[in-house]
């Protein structure tokens, strides 16, 4: 559980400079230049991210049962999923989809967070999905007070949702399908 719980305050922490200490961010990249800023903040991710996998993948191994979530929250949580990677696309496809919802990244991780939650019943998953989620309203309730810096993406036009939509439902059937199974190590449909 440690390495998962350092991998989250990696990552969220590198990903909150911009709630946390805006100008301390400005500063440091300006200081830096945005090639070296870049390749600091993704290392930095990176290292995160890898911590964060590990460290659930072992939690796992050894789980501490919280509450046996009810079987129909699967199913709910499948449903939830659904618009998870649409918006995850729609982020750099701008169109109607991501003007209609302002942040669909932070939209996104906040239902994939939410299903997780609602699925699962473990420590590791509280800790993992609640910080996440936690990370994503805040950062949105932040984002009431400060600019959110331009996503680089495609040009703006009317097949991007289209793109979104279709590529984003693609990879729902996808990790559906066994990506998950694959990736992470547990069918979202039930078994192994």
């Amino acid at each position: 559980m440690n390495l998962l719980v350092l991998g989250l305050a990696i990552f969220i922490g590198v990903h909150s400079l911009g709630i946390l200490a805006p100008a301390w961010r400005d500063r440091t990249a300006a200081r830096l230049g945005p090639v070296t800023w870049m390749g600091l903040y993704s290392v930095l991710s990176l290292v995160g991210l890898v911590l964060i996998v590990w460290g659930y993948g072992q939690a796992r191994l050894d789980p501490v049962a919280l509450w046996a979530p009810p079987v129909w929250t699967r199913h709910l949580a499948l449903l939830l999923l659904v618009p998870v990677f649409p918006l995850l696309l729609a982020t750099y496809l701008p169109g109607r989809i991501r003007a209609a919802v302002g942040h669909p990244m932070l939209a996104a991780v906040k239902l994939w967070a939410l299903a997780h939650l609602l699925a699962n019943g473990n420590l590791a998953d509280l800790v993992l999905f609640g910080t996440f989620l936690a990370w994503a309203v805040a950062d949105l309730v932040s984002l009431k007070r400060r600019t959110m810096p331009p996503v680089p993406g495609a040009p703006p036009c009317k097949a991007n949702d289209w793109i979104a939509l279709g590529g984003g439902l693609v990879l729902y059937v996808a990790f559906l399908g066994g990506l998950h199974l694959w990736l992470i190590g547990v069918s979202p449909l039930g078994g192994r």
